[in-house]
């Protein structure tokens, strides 16, 4: 359903007094995978490494610097704007916030029933009636279209949203850290509403979030980002039992097991995650990686085959072996 070829996506950076452009911040650089049709495709790596950016670039919310974006077999990327609005209707996102997201002085019948207004010309009724349909698939009622978005919790905030992402019956959802600002009991509910919803309309998900459990129980395939790379891709059982890039074990290693008896060493990286305005020479990772060697700070590895379904970017993989072993949960 979705193809992306050597994406990227610079910001460019000004200074001086006339403001000339000194520089591009690389927040997206060279990013190559593709999304199966009712797959949930997960995205993982630290705040800042441009997982959400790489999630609106798709969508063209931002336009991309270079690459191409092929949803459907149609590639985007040359689309105009009157095209794309027939694109969008079979993409679209939902975002971290559910409250930011949300008009605060529009009601939730205008909320959600806004998109077909725009894309469709309908009568006052069969809006209406679109929008009561939608709102019950997402566990709400009629009487919550006449109420705004500061009368609901953040849950049920997040589900208006979820429906406004919806009525257009979309076949592609870009889900932007959908759970991140709810609290963990919610979040349950909203991840198995999302399950439910997938297989209801037939979705595809890309699932962007820094939550490892909750990719863990979401995804299909994973790919893990670092400083605007994707440095691992692989099914998600085979990424979480046979992680291979030094990154990738080091953020498994920091995951959390809630039994006191359990034993588990964590990875502590050095240093800071490096600016992506002046990113490392060679690969990414070489400012922090407990395997760096000479090569690693001159060739920028590619993400290369390992497995018919695992891809990692770097060139000692194999001895990271040892490192997840050291790792690896003892009692």
């Amino acid at each position: 359903m979705i193809k992306v070829e050597d994406l990227k996506k610079y910001f460019p950076v000004r200074g001086g007094m006339l403001q000339r452009v000194i520089g591009y911040v690389k927040a997206v650089d060279g990013v190559s995978f593709d999304i199966k049709r009712d797959e949930i495709f997960g995205l993982i790596g630290e705040t800042g490494c441009g997982k959400t950016t790489l999630g609106r670039v798709i969508l063209r919310l931002i336009e991309p610097t270079a690459g191409k974006i092929c949803f459907n077999g149609t590639e985007i990327t040359s689309l105009n704007r009157k095209e794309m609005r027939k694109i969008r209707q079979g993409m679209q996102i939902i975002f971290q916030d559910p409250y930011a997201s949300l008009h605060p002085r529009k009601m939730i019948k205008e909320i959600v029933g806004e998109p077909l207004k725009i894309n469709f010309s309908l009568k006052d009724v069969e809006i209406k009636e679109r929008v009561l349909e939608t709102l019950h698939s997402v566990g709400l009622s009629e009487e919550h279209m006449y109420r705004y978005p500061h009368e609901f919790s953040g849950g049920q905030r997040q589900r208006i949203a979820i429906a406004r992402a919806l009525i257009l019956r979309p076949k592609f959802l870009v889900l932007d850290e959908p759970t991140s600002a709810l609290d963990v009991s919610v979040q349950a509910r909203v991840l198995k509403l999302l399950q439910d919803l997938k297989k209801e309309f037939n979705l595809t998900y890309l699932f962007i979030t820094h939550n490892m459990s909750v990719i863990e129980y979401m995804s299909d395939r994973v790919a893990v980002m670092y400083l605007g790379k994707i440095v691992e891709m692989a099914l998600r059982e085979e990424l979480f039992f046979n992680p291979l890039h030094p990154y990738t074990i080091s953020l498994f290693s920091a995951i959390p097991i809630p039994d006191p008896k359990v034993r588990k060493k964590k990875i502590l990286l050095k240093g800071e995650v490096p600016s992506p305005f002046n990113p490392p020479i060679g690969c990414r990772f070489n400012t922090r990686c407990p395997l760096v060697q000479p090569m690693c700070k001159e060739v920028e590895p590619e993400l290369s085959k390992t497995k018919e379904t695992h891809f990692v970017a770097c060139h000692y993989w194999e001895k990271s072996k040892a490192i997840a072993e050291e790792s690896r949960i003892t009692k």
